[in-house]
Formats: C-alpha cells, sequence, structure tokens
C-alpha cells in the first residue's frame, strides 16, 4: 500500500499540467490575439479575464463571462 501514495502523487502534477496545456490550447483558439508568450505568461483566471479585456476591448465584466464559459469551472 505504502507504493501506491507516492504514484498518485507523482501523477497529480502531470495531470495538472496536462490539464493546463488543454486549457492554454483553448484560450489559443479562441482568442487568436494571444501570443504563445502571452499564453504561457498566463498565471490565473484574473489574470486572462483582465488580459482578454484589454486585447479585445471588452469591459470586465463581458471577458469575465467568456471566460467563465470557456474555463466551465477549471483553474490554471
Amino acid at each position: 500500500m505504502t507504493n501506491v501514495a507516492p504514484n498518485v502523487a507523482a501523477a497529480k502534477p502531470q495531470a495538472t499540467s496536462e490539464t493546463k496545456r488543454i486549457i492554454l490550447k483553448e484560450i489559443g483558439s479562441k482568442w487568436g490575439k494571444f501570443s504563445q508568450q502571452d499564453l504561457s505568461a498566463l498565471k490565473s483566471k484574473d489574470d486572462l479575464i483582465t488580459q482578454v479585456a484589454a486585447k479585445y476591448s471588452l469591459d470586465k465584466m463581458q471577458a469575465q463571462r467568456d471566460v467563465d464559459a470557456l474555463m466551465k469551472g477549471r483553474s490554471f
């Protein structure tokens, strides 16, 4: 049983990394004004909302609705 915990712990960061990669790909597909550098610099959902609002001249509430729709409850 002691071997199970380390394997589970080791798998979790990889799943998180994979999830982030998928999210960043979806962001890039939806909002084409993001460069690869912009995408890799994103640190949080709030950061994404701020960047979407700025790049697309949206008010923050509209950007938040758009980001919420894309994220579907996921986080970075």
